[in-house]
């Protein structure tokens, strides 16, 4: 500030602001001649309330005390004022913290000098009367500051305190910006119990993120139940010791696990009015050759989402011998159909791992045993590469796997709960949002999870890079979210809508952010917090590291050699 008068002005703002509210506000101005000590520029406020809302208000900073501050050896009073630092306001013989989320120069007009912020309230705790540090803090506000009260700034001690846990189960993922020593948590009740979602722009470092949060899960829960779809095969490698990896080489997903409307998406291929006719038909031959297992029998009543096993070879006579009647209704075209697909699908190696003759058995309870890590057997986590799947039928399987893990929830309820956590990568593919959506069965499944999965114990961890693809109702519903540089306009403009509004002070940064860190807020965390994430052993990062052009395009030598292995590879699609 240049105009001196102005400056006075404030200063005699604040001495009149200081005559009701306790001694702060008649110290006498800071001199000059020497930087201020932490303790020192703790003492002295460094601005004073002008309006308050209900959930914010506006504050006038004074630029000499902010740059007083801007020296201290304290990272935290040293960021004070600046967009993204707490501040503290003192209402009585309380504090309330809050966070800046905008800044201007005062105007000429408003008739005083100074800094105008915006400040969004994150929640108060009592002062230690001996250090003036917040303690005892807890989230939201029940008596507001009113204009002419003091604002001081936050100092490492009271963000340690603020950011302490409070004893519940937790991980450590990061350090708190801008402290060097101050840990970033996360309550496992309250990030699973409610879902959560990380989202980041492609290079922020989000896979490498979610592997050190799963890591830190299984480390604290050794004997816990994770499902992680992951669509490009990047997680094998980071839990390649403590998970147990399954692909298309050993997943040995039964076909006859599927229900009907999975059913429909593998074997249909009409559209319109002819695959009504043709659901008719399948569904009507499906059950018949459900209904031929002797399980069937045992059982008494099935329907035609009943996982029984059969044959596809009874499905198929079944399809033939219908196909054969004369009051069937309709033409032979649609059963011609349906067994021409079916027949395709046998025949393609492709399928061998969902479609193969050795899965007829009912090897139910072992599939979901391992799947679902019951027991976890030191192994807590399954990793689930998809990437090999025929692009056509991915969706399908995501869509069994996905309600598997809902319906074991809800057929367990009679049982001792066992919580599940399923977590999708790229979820933006699955759960898509209504300009992209195409009607699949995965969609429907894991939105139904994202709404009521907290009821069976079943939690739903959500990665995505595009969250403006993700469907807005599923993203709404994560109670945590965890944000990483975001790059896209729209993107950010989601997030901003699902975060509640005690974060938006954060909102602003997450462009700027830097790789690897991350806007954490609701109800992992006791209050919206930076995040700086902590480095991860390389052997457990997965294979998501972005090629080096220069490194890569300066070598020479065995390039024939390897596009004959991979030539060899694609055709015989198998790696």
């Amino acid at each position: 500030m240049t105009d001196m008068s102005s400056h006075h002005t404030l200063r005699a703002e604040w001495a009149g602001a200081g005559s009701g509210d306790g001694e702060a506000g008649n110290m006498p101005p800071l001199p000059r001649s020497a930087p201020q000590s932490t303790a020192g520029n703790l003492r002295q406020p460094i601005g004073v309330v002008r309006d308050v809302a209900g959930g914010s208000c506006m504050v006038v900073f004074d630029p000499e005390r902010l740059q007083d501050c801007g020296t201290d050896s304290d990272p935290a009073v040293a960021m004070s004022g600046q967009v993204g630092s707490q501040v503290k306001i003192r209402v009585g013989r309380s504090w309330l913290l809050g966070i800046v989320r905008k800044m201007r120069q005062a105007q000429q007009q408003e008739g005083h000098g100074g800094i105008v912020a915006e400040v969004d309230f994150l929640g108060e705790g009592d002062e230690e009367r001996l250090t003036g540090e917040i303690f005892a803090f807890r989230r939201g506000v029940t008596r507001y500051p009113t204009p002419q009260a003091m604002v001081h700034a936050s100092s490492s001690a009271d963000l340690r305190q603020i950011y302490a846990s409070d004893g519940r189960a937790s991980i450590s993922v990061g350090t708190v910006h801008p402290t060097r020593d101050i840990r970033g948590g996360l309550y496992i009740d309250g990030l699973l119990g409610k879902h959560f979602a990380l989202l980041g722009s492609t290079g922020t470092g989000k896979s490498t993120s979610a592997s050190l949060i799963l890591h830190r899960i299984c480390e604290l829960a050794p004997q816990g139940h994770i499902v992680m779809i992951d669509p490009h095969g990047e997680y094998m490698q980071a839990f390649r010791d403590t998970g147990y990896l399954l692909d298309v080489s050993n997943l040995q997903m039964p076909y006859w696990l599927m229900n009907f409307e999975e059913h429909c998406e593998v074997f249909l291929t009409s559209s319109g009015s002819d695959r009504v006719v043709d659901s008719d038909i399948l569904a009507r031959c499906l059950q018949q050759a459900r209904a031929k297992n002797r399980l069937a029998s045992a059982i008494g009543k099935i329907t035609v989402d009943s996982p029984i096993p059969y044959l596809l070879s009874d499905l198929l006579n079944i399809l033939q011998n219908e196909m054969g009647k004369l009051d069937k209704g309709t033409g032979s075209i649609p059963y011609q159909r349906i067994k021409a697909k079916i027949e395709e699908i046998r025949a393609d190696p492709r399928y061998q791992f969902m479609f193969s003759g050795m899965l007829v058995g009912d090897c139910m309870t072992s599939f979901l045993s391992n799947v679902f890590r019951l027991p976890a057997n030191g192994k807590p986590i399954s990793i689930i590469d998809v990437s090999g799947v025929p692009s056509e039928i991915t969706s399908t399987v995501v869509a069994v796997l996905s309600r598997l893990v809902f319906d074991f929830a809800v057929w367990a309820r009679d049982e001792e709960t066992r919580p599940i956590l399923l977590v999708c990568e790229e979820a933006h593919r699955y759960v898509p949002n209504e300009r992209n959506s195409d009607g699949s069965s995965v969609a429907r499944v894991l939105s139904r999870i994202a709404k009521e999965g907290r009821k069976y114990g079943v939690s739903l961890g959500l990665i995505t890079q595009r969250p403006s693809d993700l469907a807005e109702g599923v993203l709404s519903q994560c109670g945590t979210i965890i944000a990483m540089r975001l790059n896209n306009e729209r993107d950010q403009a989601h997030v901003r809508a699902a975060m509640p509004e005690g974060a938006r002070g954060f909102l602003d940064v997450i462009p700027a952010l830097r790789n690897r860190e991350c806007i954490i807020c609701g109800e992992g965390v006791t209050i919206p917090m930076r995040v700086a994430f902590d480095d991860l052993d390389p052997r457990l990062r997965p294979a998501s590291a972005d090629p080096s052009f220069a490194v890569q395009w300066a070598k020479s030598g065995g390039e024939e050699a390897m596009v004959e292995r991979t030539t060899q590879r694609w055709r015989a699609q198998s790696r």
